[in-house]
C-alpha cells in the first residue's frame, strides 16, 4: 500500500472552497472536518456543505465526524456522498453497527481516537474496519503542534493489523507537515492529513508531490 495524501479544508478559505478544492486535485482525498461544538468546542461543516462539496470535489471526500450521536449522523454522510467516513470511538453508542452501517452504503468504515484514548479501546474492532485515524493533536482546531507521543499507537495499530492479516489503512491528523511526515509513516501511517503545511503552501500542487515523496521514502525502508 502506497502513500495516500488527505489536504484538509479545515484550513482552505471557506468562502472560496469550490476554488481550494480544485487546487489540491493532485492528492488521494479531500478531508472534510465536520464539528458540531459540542464533541469538539468549534464548529464547521455541516450535512449539506458536505454533500455539495462531494458533487463538485475532483477527490473522494474523507469526511471526519468530530460529532455527537455519529450512530445517527455518520450513514446520512455516506449518503451524502462521502466515500470515507470517519467517527469518534468516544462518541459512538455502537461502533460494530456504525461501521456496518457505512459499508452497507458504500463507504469506509473509519474510526478514530483523540489522544488520551487508550489504543487498546479500538483493538477489537479492527476486523470491522477499513482505517483507523489516530488524532496527533486534540481533535476541534486547525494550526496545533504535532504530538509524537502518539506513534506507539500506530505501531499497536499496524502490528496488530498485520497478525489478523487485515489490510487495515492507517490515518494520522494534526501537525503534519515535512518536518513529520516521515515519522508517522516510519510508525505505520499510510493516510497522511495536511491541512496548514498544503494550504499554507504558495504552490500546493509541490507540496502535496513533496508530502508524497517523503513519506514513499520511509515507507519503503520499512
Amino acid at each position: 500500500m502506497g502513500i495516500q495524501i488527505a489536504p484538509s479544508i479545515l484550513s482552505a478559505d471557506f468562502a472560496n472552497l469550490e476554488r481550494d478544492i480544485l487546487t489540491v486535485g493532485g492528492a488521494d482525498w479531500l478531508h472534510v472536518d465536520v464539528m458540531d461544538g459540542h464533541f469538539v468546542p468549534n464548529m464547521t461543516f455541516g450535512l449539506p456543505v458536505v454533500e455539495r462539496i462531494c458533487e463538485v470535489s475532483p477527490l473522494p471526500v474523507d469526511a471526519h465526524l468530530m460529532i455527537d450521536d455519529p450512530d445517527r449522523w455518520a450513514p446520512r454522510y455516506a449518503e451524502a456522498g462521502a466515500a470515507s467516513v470517519t467517527f469518534h470511538l468516544e462518541a459512538a453508542h455502537d461502533p460494530r453497527a456504525i461501521a456496518a452501517d457505512l459499508r452497507s452504503l458504500g463507504a469506509r468504515a473509519s474510526c478514530a481516537i483523540k489522544p488520551g484514548t487508550p489504543v487498546e479501546d479500538v483493538l477489537p474492532l479492527i476486523d470491522r474496519l477499513d482505517m483507523v485515524l489516530v488524532m496527533t493533536v486534540e481533535p476541534g482546531f486547525g494550526g496545533q503542534s504535532f504530538m509524537a507521543d502518539m506513534m506507539p499507537k500506530l505501531r499497536t495499530l499496524r502490528a496488530a493489523a498485520e497478525a489478523a492479516g487485515r489490510d487495515l489503512r492507517l490515518q494520522t491528523d494534526g501537525g503534519i507537515a515535512r518536518a513529520t511526515v516521515g515519522t508517522v509513516v516510519e510508525a505505520g501511517c499510510d493516510v497522511v492529513v495536511a491541512g496548514s503545511a498544503i494550504y499554507g503552501a504558495e504552490d500546493r500542487a509541490a507540496e502535496i508531490a513533496m508530502l508524497r515523496e517523503l513519506g514513499e521514502r520511509v515507507h519503503h525502508h520499512a
